[in-house]
């Protein structure tokens, strides 16, 4: 007598509109162009300076453009519709490229502190002034890039992948200001090694941060933010409800978050209430309190949990 029923607001497996991550689409391809001029510039101010603090910067922007392309690639993908073999259609391709620029920013972040380490034993002459020039072209254009897509990285893991990027980038600007200005200051050479020590090492724990919240999606961690105690206390404490098993909530890709479980109800409850009023009573308590809309109930009468048991065996 167990009863399924996806009762939600969304289609497809996804909400209307297509993931978080699309209503970012424009704005990401803005900041990718953004982030490609600028590299060329840093790229050229940084060999006419010698400066390694910049020369890694415009190597930040570069492994930037690439976060930025993939996570464009990604919300292509992910608003494809679904089909009869992937129901969800490509929405976890925003995780993947997230995950993937996570990998990208860790193995610049490694790069760029090998490289400091490097110009410690082959010190190199560092023209501050031009240093200076170049750098404060990337930071305005970094500032710009990071308006762009601040509200986007609270909605999408993969946004947030291309906001830390461009973030990172622009704190390695203002590093590399500060240590132009020392050497031209004072002419001490070793500010620009230590600016991409500094630059490596603010790229890593934000990185470490973003690849743990992507880990959790991909291993199908409870949405964040969603008490998995409070809301099997919710759904038993509605009336008629008497027993609650296989509750299991996942996130499928950023804004997607998504729930099942089996209710046991009593007999005379679903008698009299009936199927669509209990649906629509366990619907609204998710999404008045947790905001999980796409959910999939099975109402049973008690004992049914039982004969699953021996259909399993």
């Amino acid at each position: 007598m167990g009863a399924g029923h996806d009762h939600g607001h969304t289609h497809a497996g996804r909400p209307p509109g297509g993931t978080a991550g699309a209503a970012y689409q424009s704005r990401l391809r803005i900041a990718l162009a953004i982030t490609l001029s600028v590299m060329v510039v840093e790229v050229i101010g940084g060999v006419l300076a010698d400066s390694l603090a910049l020369i890694a910067d415009a190597a930040h922007m570069a492994t930037d453009a690439v976060g930025l392309g993939m996570a464009l690639l990604a919300i292509h993908f992910a608003n494809r519709p679904a089909g009869l073999n992937r129901t969800f259609g490509f929405a976890r391709a925003e995780i993947l490229a997230a995950l993937a620029n996570c990998l990208l920013l860790l193995g610049v972040g490694g790069y760029l502190l090998y490289e400091a380490v490097q110009r410690f034993i082959t010190p190199a002459e560092t023209k501050g002034g031009l240093a200076i020039a170049f750098a404060a072209v990337g930071l305005v254009a970094n500032m710009i890039s990071l308006s762009l897509l601040v509200r986007g990285q609270k909605e999408s893991l993969n946004v947030r992948g291309a906001y830390l990027e461009v973030l990172a980038d622009a704190l390695g600007s203002v590093t590399v200001l500060i240590s132009a200005g020392v050497i031209l200051a004072t002419g001490w050479q070793a500010a620009d090694p230590i600016a991409s020590l500094v630059i490596g090492l603010m790229i890593v724990p934000r990185t470490v941060k973003l690849l743990r919240e992507t880990l959790d999606v991909l291993l199908e961690a409870a949405p964040k933010g969603v008490d998995m105690a409070e809301v099997r206390e919710h759904i038993l404490a509605l009336p008629g409800v008497e027993g609650l098993h296989d509750l299991h909530a996942w996130t499928i890709t950023s804004g997607l978050p998504v729930l099942s479980a089996h209710v046991v109800v009593s007999q005379d409850v679903l008698d009299t209430v009936g199927h669509e009023k209990l649906l629509h009573d366990l619907q609204g308590c998710l999404g008045d309190h947790f905001d999980v809309e796409h959910c999939t109930f099975q109402l049973e009468p008690a004992g049914h949990a039982a004969h699953e048991a021996r259909l399993c065996h």
